[in-house]
Formats: C-alpha cells, structure tokens, sequence
C-alpha cells in the first residue's frame, strides 16, 4: 500500500503485514499508538499493542499472554512444504515458543553458554574476526556492508560456539535465510519449499553433530546442549535440541547483523552524531543502545491471548492472538522524547524493548552488544571516511512481519593510514 494511503486510510482498511507497511512500517506504527495503542484490527482479528506501556505490560503478564504461538500462524503449508518437512524432524516447544516452568528449564540449560564470563573471554576474538573483516573491505576500498562485513562477523562468532568449521559458514548463511524467510510472512510458495529444505538441511547437519558431541564432548555450546539435562534427570531430546540451536542461530546473527547495518546507515545520515562519535568514542556502548531503540531488528513478535485481559482499559478476548509491537513502543513519545531523532546522549535509550523483557529477555543480549560495541569500534577507528556509494541505489529494508532491516548498504570508505 502506497505510503500516502497509509496516512490517510481508515485504519481498519490497512493491512499491518502488507509488504511495503512491514518495508517502511513508522507512520502505521505512529498511527496506531496513537489512535488506538491495543487496537483489534477488525479484518484480521489480531490485537495489535504498540504503546510502550501496553507492550511491557503484556510482556510481564506472562499467565495472561502465551507464547505458545506456533499453532495460531498462518494457512495450511502448501503440500510440496510439508513433504520437504516431513525428511526433518518435526517443531517443538523450547524456548521462543514455550511458557513457564517448561520455558524455565529450556532457558536454564543455555544460560551457561552466554555467562558474562563466556562472553568476556570472547572479546578477543569477536576483535580479530572484525579486524580481519575491516582490512578486506579497506583493501577494496567499498564494500556492500551487510554480506561482506555486518553478517560475517556475529555468524563466524556464533558457528565458532557451536564447533562449525569455518568452511561452513556459508551453510549456515544459507540456513539463516531458510529461517528468515519462515518468519517472513511474505515468501512465496517456491520461497517457502526454499526454505523448508534449507531448515531440513540445518536439523540433519546438526543431528550429526550432536552425536559426535555426545561421544566425543568439546568446549562448545554443542556439547553443553547435549549433556545437560533437564531437572538433573532427563536429557534433551534431539528435537529439542535443533530447536534451540535454530533459535541460536538466527538470533545470534541476523538480528545483530541488521543492527550494525542500520547502526552505520544512522550515523551517514547524520554526520553531527557520527562527528561526535568520533571526537568521543567512549559514546559506542550510548550508540549501540541508541541504535537497538531506533532499529530494533526483532520489530515485533507474537502472544497468545489465554484468559480474557483488560489491557489499558480495552479486554482482550481468550484465544486472541496478539502481535507486540516492539518498534512502535521502541519510538512512544511517552517513553521517550522526541522518539524519531537519532541521538547517542540520549539517557534512557537502555529501556528499549529490542531484547523484549522478563522471562523472554533475549539470552543472547549481552553477546550482542559485545559484538555492536566492537562492530562500531573497528568501523570508526579503521577507516576515517565511509559514505554510500554513489551508484548505489537507495537503502531499502526486507519486508518481515517480525524482523526488520535492510536488504543492503554499498559503502565507498577511505581506511587510515
């Protein structure tokens, strides 16, 4: 839908997960907060909550709002999708999708793997794989930032802590796109059959992997996964255990990769925060806050609805499924002022919502913003000019009903001698 109708359109007559809405999504998101902050879209029967009280309220009633969302998404697959998933193994409940005590223990069993102490110890090398990444770029002189430099750096950091071969990372670039594509929303049927032999691909590399790790354990998350157990007493199973690597894999890359994209696409557009940046590069942990507020790349996610729910004065029927609109609470005016100005001085931009909140809290953050922290350090210190290239087209982002970021960033850079 044309931006304009987006503006002038009765509410109920847009659709939220149109592709060019969900590509350019911030005066829906302004006009829903603002007309109705949970708003029940009569066509779609979804309740949308975009109001950053309303999100966090939600998120903290965890008895009210489930996220056991899967059974509530979309059509029937086509039947070529089923068939591919059906050389798989089939969907389960862990973490993402799983409700307290069972989303409990699946959290538990990860947390060893993203301690602060695990993610200190991995600084060093999140600095060389970027440094290594800079110099290619400086000694071409341009790059394309996302594939050559944004989605190789958290991806060679995560296949490292999964026990991958460096030769595979392009494996795993492929998986990652099966998985967003799943999330789209907006695949066609050929992107769908895509993806679903690329998810396939993923569970049967893995289900490999963890057997060798189950008689052969290594100082990896591969390992950790396999031996623990649940309670002291069962071990995960291996459907379990794809489940949460799947969800490592997309998290732990995608969503950090768009971030740094969209992080330098701020600062190009706006040369006074990125001049300051540079005289003040103590302010990088104040610009990867303030970058998670105005890009959060996981836009939105899902809720299910369990028991009738007044939410800011409006009841939410049972059964209802929700979509959290963590983007358009991520730019509320009554959270934080001026919400659509980038600016790293800003003081609260550490209450963004781009790692959710609660029992959801991404568990995955802390080594997020280790790697947006030394991302920013190495492109500001590296290189002393980065600018779009100049026969670039305009930056355009990936229509995604729940991720959000561009599709590319052609850069020209001039590195310090």
């Amino acid at each position: 839908m044309p931006a304009m109708d987006v503006a002038r359109a009765p509410l109920g007559e847009i659709n939220p997960f149109d592709p060019a809405v969900l590509a350019d999504p911030w005066l829906y998101n302004r006009r829903v907060r603002e007309t109705a902050p949970v708003y029940r879209h009569p066509q779609l029967g979804i309740t949308l909550i975009s109001s950053y009280r309303a999100v966090v309220e939600v998120v903290r009633n965890w008895e009210a709002f489930s996220n056991r969302f899967g059974q509530f998404l979309g059509a029937e697959p086509p039947d070529e999708v089923k068939a591919v998933a059906r050389e798989g193994y089939p969907p389960v409940d862990t973490m993402l999708t799983a409700d307290p005590p069972e989303q409990k223990r699946f959290r538990g069993l990860v947390n060893k793997a993203f301690s602060a102490r695990r993610i200190d110890a991995l600084e060093p090398r999140i600095r060389e794989i970027a440094r290594e990444l800079a110099d290619d770029v400086a000694a071409r002189g341009r790059a394309e930032l996302l594939a050559e430099f944004a989605q190789p750096l958290p991806l060679t950091v995560i296949a490292e802590q999964l026990g991958a071969p460096r030769e595979d990372l392009r494996l795993f670039r492929r998986w990652t796109d099966g998985f967003v594509a799943q999330l789209s929303g907006v695949a066609d049927r050929a992107g769908q059959v895509e993806a679903a032999k690329a998810i396939v691909e993923f569970q049967k590399y893995f289900a490999a992997r963890l057997e060798e790790r189950r008689a052969d354990p290594r100082e990896d998350i591969l390992s950790d996964i396999v031996h623990a157990r649940i309670e002291g007493e069962r071990p995960l199973d291996v459907p379990e255990m794809l489940s949460i690597l799947q969800q490592l894999l997309v998290a732990g890359n995608e969503t950090t990769a768009s971030a740094i994209v969209e992080g330098v696409w701020l600062l190009l557009r706006n040369p006074e925060q990125l001049a300051l940046v540079r005289r003040e590069p103590e302010r990088v942990p104040d610009l990867v806050e303030e970058v998670l507020r105005m890009a959060t790349p996981t836009a939105n996610m899902w809720r299910v609805c369990r028991k009738t729910t007044a939410v800011e004065g409006v009841e939410i029927p049972a059964g209802s499924l929700c979509m959290l609109r963590f983007a358009a609470a991520n730019r509320d005016p009554a959270r934080f002022p001026d919400p659509d100005r980038f600016d790293v001085t800003r003081a609260d931009a550490g209450e963004h919502l781009a790692f959710g909140l609660g029992i959801h809290h991404c568990v995955g953050a802390s080594l997020a913003r280790k790697e947006l922290r030394v991302a920013f350090e190495t492109l500001l210190e590296r290189f002393e000019e980065l600018r779009l290239a100049p026969d670039a087209p305009a930056p355009a982002h990936k229509p995604n009903v729940l991720l959000w970021g561009l599709d590319a960033l052609p850069l020209e850079v001039r590195a310090r001698r």
